[in-house]
């Protein structure tokens, strides 16, 4: 791992919970000089004391050694305020109601900005019986393809993965409105509401 936490987060987080270094110290049972070492970068704090660290400072252990602060604005756990997150390295799919401080394979991943369709990556959605039959007229190549398609409503999400050499096409129970999301491991995430 390439991060660690830094002594001007410690700081900064601290700070903004307005705490002394003496009740921070105080709250960890170490002394106010360490806390002081730790934020002029002539010390670090010892693995042991980053869970208690990061809980004292109300922030998780990722959150502290990113150096990031990220706020949940989707406390009511609307889920068509929900984000998806891709590992560029290993191609992970990772689905949060709400915006978090996620990681993998050493990468720290940045929630996908939707855009609307474009010509190239058009989203067609036939509504059929009780299902939506869903279908990207995309390359689905090894280097170029469409990596996962999903239907998220007001009540539920059903993501379907893709791999190179299928189709890109797939089918979703018919629930209600909400948005169709397609995954182009070239060009991002593209949606439309149904």
């Amino acid at each position: 791992m390439t991060n660690y936490v830094t002594g001007d987060t410690i700081r900064y987080l601290r700070e903004r919970r307005h705490l002394t270094q003496r009740e921070l110290a105080e709250r960890l049972n170490v002394s106010d000089k360490t806390i002081s070492k730790w934020e002029t970068s002539r010390g670090l704090p010892d693995i042991t004391l980053l869970e208690p660290l990061a809980s004292t400072l109300s922030v998780s252990v990722a959150e502290l050694l990113s150096g990031e602060h990220i706020e949940n604005g989707n406390r009511a756990a609307n889920l068509q305020k929900s984000h998806f997150y891709v590992c560029p390295v290993c191609g992970n799919v990772i689905w949060a109601v709400g915006e978090g401080a996620y990681s993998c394979c050493g990468v720290t991943l940045p929630p996908l900005e939707a855009e609307a369709e474009d010509d190239a990556h058009r989203i067609h959605a036939e509504r059929i019986e009780t299902e939506w039959y869903v279908t990207l007229d995309h390359p689905m190549e090894k280097q170029h393809y469409i990596a996962f398609l999903a239907l998220v409503s007001a009540d539920r999400a059903q993501i379907v993965r893709l791999y190179p050499e299928q189709n890109a096409e797939t089918r979703f129970f018919l629930r209600g409105h909400g948005h169709l999301y397609a995954y182009c491991n070239h060009h991002g995430l593209f949606r439309i509401r149904i």
